[in-house]
């Protein structure tokens, strides 16, 4: 990474970097050891949170941490957005993820048509100061239903009593290293689930490899997967798409450190495309699923969808995403996601490219 002489000279302190736990071009940057925390040749130092003790490792959801960079759920980043975090998105990535509604087979509930009128799990966690969960599962429901022209007024939703993601944290080192976030992807749907297997509701929302797990283990039926639907809206959630964010100031006073650490997070997304079964390995890891979960979860071709983009179409749907939250009385305050979004670090890593091809 390089920067201009005056750059680093005011960073007394490193730069900190967080990602969840699914796939992520910054995810795959970091697996290649190219975001260890050594010194960079302009003297930056740029580190994971989950390696310093000194922080309160929720700071990074919420964006109070000064001086950091972040890629994981447009919920947390829009949430915090909305209570005034003084962000920038820098990045999109979108990977498809299997979104799932489940039933059990005694139901009978064998289409979406079939839910008019049925009891729909809507997790809750009050003590979480960004309810993730609650919000995805809701935008679930809202799409699948959709596509046969119903609304949640057609369905019962029942809310479900979860864990809050601090109480499944775990300070074992094994499963901090396979779980960016620091918590136990286990027990996500586990309040869920059992409200299926108790027969208290008729359906479901899970995602990615953990939802897939989830339905083989309590032998549940998919009604359908949204998550490779044709049209982009309806696979539109919090992972679809997943921005890079990195603090405001940050980006003000040291714009090419934020370029260096971009241009990472690009490369990263191209060494991917090369590298097919790597990449399915690096993801696997990330998830702490096997590599044929991470298949049957992303897609046989997820090592061609981990680039960087700032497309119409990707701001369009965080947009989108952001009017949901808004609408369901997710956020604080409504904002223009076109102010949030911050093109040039982008724009200066891809020019050289642009211009080698033209």
């Amino acid at each position: 990474m390089t920067s201009k002489s005056d750059s680093s000279s005011a960073l007394s302190q490193p730069l900190w970097y967080a990602r969840s736990p699914v796939p992520t071009p910054l995810g795959i940057a970091v697996h290649l050891g190219w975001l260890n925390g050594e010194l960079s040749a302009d003297g930056v130092a740029i580190r994971s949170l989950r390696d310093s003790a000194q922080h309160d490792h929720s700071s990074i959801s919420d964006h109070t941490l000064a001086q950091s960079f972040r890629q994981g759920g447009s919920i947390p980043a829009i949430w915090a957005r909305s209570n005034g975090a003084r962000t920038r998105v820098i990045g999109l990535s979108w990977v498809d993820e299997s979104q799932l509604i489940l039933t059990l087979p005694a139901t009978g509930i064998r289409s979406v048509a079939a839910l008019r009128g049925r009891r729909i799990a809507i997790p809750r966690r009050r003590s979480d100061r960004i309810d993730i969960f609650r919000a995805s599962a809701l935008r679930g429901f809202v799409n699948a239903l959709s596509l046969q022209g119903l609304t949640t007024r057609d369905v019962e939703l029942v809310e479900i009593a979860a864990r809050t993601l601090q109480s499944v944290e775990t300070h074992n080192e094994a499963t901090r290293a396979a779980s960016p976030e620091g918590f136990n992807s286990r027990s996500l749907y586990a309040a869920e689930a059992a409200a299926l297997l108790r027969g208290e509701v008729d359906a479901i929302y899970v995602k990615g490899s953990t939802g897939l797990e989830i339905a083989q283990l309590i032998g549940a039926q998919v009604v359908i997967d949204i998550g490779f639907h044709p049209e982009p809206r309806i696979r539109n959630n919090n992972g679809t798409p997943r921005p890079l964010t990195v603090n405001a100031d940050v980006l003000a006073q040291h714009p090419d450190i934020v370029e260096g650490f971009l241009k990472l997070v690009v490369d990263a997304g191209e060494w991917a495309r090369a590298h097919p079964d790597e990449t399915a390995d690096y993801v696997a890891q990330e998830t702490a699923s096997s590599v044929e979960w991470v298949h049957a979860a992303y897609g046989p071709n997820v090592h061609h969808h981990l680039g960087i983009n700032l497309e119409p179409e990707s701001i369009a749907a965080l947009a989108e995403f952001k009017d949901f939250l808004h609408e369901w009385d997710c956020l604080e305050a409504d904002f223009d996601v076109n102010d949030w979004i911050d093109p040039r670090p982008l724009n200066a890593v891809l020019q050289p490219a642009l211009r080698k091809h033209a």
